[in-house]
């Protein structure tokens, strides 16, 4: 594993990560990375492709909580 911190907007604001993958970088931001949502680029990722994008330096993420509710 790569240990070289990349910077990245992270909703929005610069960012700091060590994370390679976006799937690292979801269990990094939340306890439960399963109620995220991701985009990537402006490009929004099925679950299924977190583990095959590398996060590399200036990409744009924005992440959303989802929370069930009434």
């Amino acid at each position: 594993m790569n240990t070289a911190k990349v910077k990245i907007l992270l909703n929005g604001k610069p960012h700091l990560t060590g994370a390679e993958t976006i799937a690292q970088l979801a269990k990094k931001l939340s306890p439960a990375p399963q109620t995220l949502l991701i985009e990537h680029n402006q490009l929004a990722l099925h679950r299924s492709e977190w583990e095959k994008v590398i996060v590399q330096e200036n990409d744009r993420v924005e992440v959303l909580q989802v929370s069930a509710g009434g």
